[in-house]
């Protein structure tokens, strides 16, 4: 069976003979996922799965108001605490109770220091540049700005920076070629 999930319908399709693939939030042109069952383990390769990430915000109403109207991230489950969304084809909750992780510009990636700790997402080369636009729209300031690294090579990239209401740093990030996300 092959069981396609899209969150701008909000459902899933399951087709006879193909592997489970999941998509980015509600984007057609987004990177697929391989069948759960086969890992890439120690060998490199593909992404497997979904994952599931869980952080603190200071504020709901603007966590929902980014992730949802900026992001277009489509909110799932929620309490008086907490809220889930789907982004980007995995799951994240963001929590009150307790403070924001500091982020400090620590991590030095092809010479640029960047925010760490930071979370965030691989689209696809269109979706990546899609939401540039709709941060530029929102006037979201960048920590660094969308650019491109690795220029040329294997893994060559491009990449943003930001932070969320709360602070939490986030990192969007497209392959100009996916299948070299694990390229050394």
């Amino acid at each position: 069976m092959r069981e396609v999930y899209d969150a701008g319908r909000g459902g899933t399709t399951r087709v006879a003979g193909r592997p489970r693939e999941t998509w980015c939030a509600g984007a057609r042109n987004a990177v697929q996922w391989r069948s759960p069952g086969r890992s890439a383990g120690a060998k490199g390769g593909s992404m497997t799965q979904p994952f599931h990430f869980a952080f603190f915000v200071t504020n709901l109403e603007s966590t929902r108001r980014f992730y949802a109207g900026v992001l277009g991230c489509r909110e799932g489950r929620s309490a008086a605490t907490w809220v889930d969304f789907d982004f980007f084809g995995s799951q994240v909750s963001a929590h009150t109770g307790g403070a924001p992780a500091p982020t400090v510009n620590a991590g030095v990636v092809d010479g640029v220091h960047v925010p760490m700790p930071h979370f965030g997402a691989i689209l696809s080369w269109d979706q990546f540049h899609e939401v540039a636009e709709r941060l530029r729209a929102a006037t979201v300031p960048f920590v660094i700005e969308p650019r491109l690294r690795f220029e040329g090579k294997p893994g060559e990239q491009a990449t943003m920076f930001l932070l969320d209401p709360s602070g939490n740093a986030l990192e969007f990030k497209s392959y100009r070629h996916p299948e070299h996300v694990f390229t050394a």
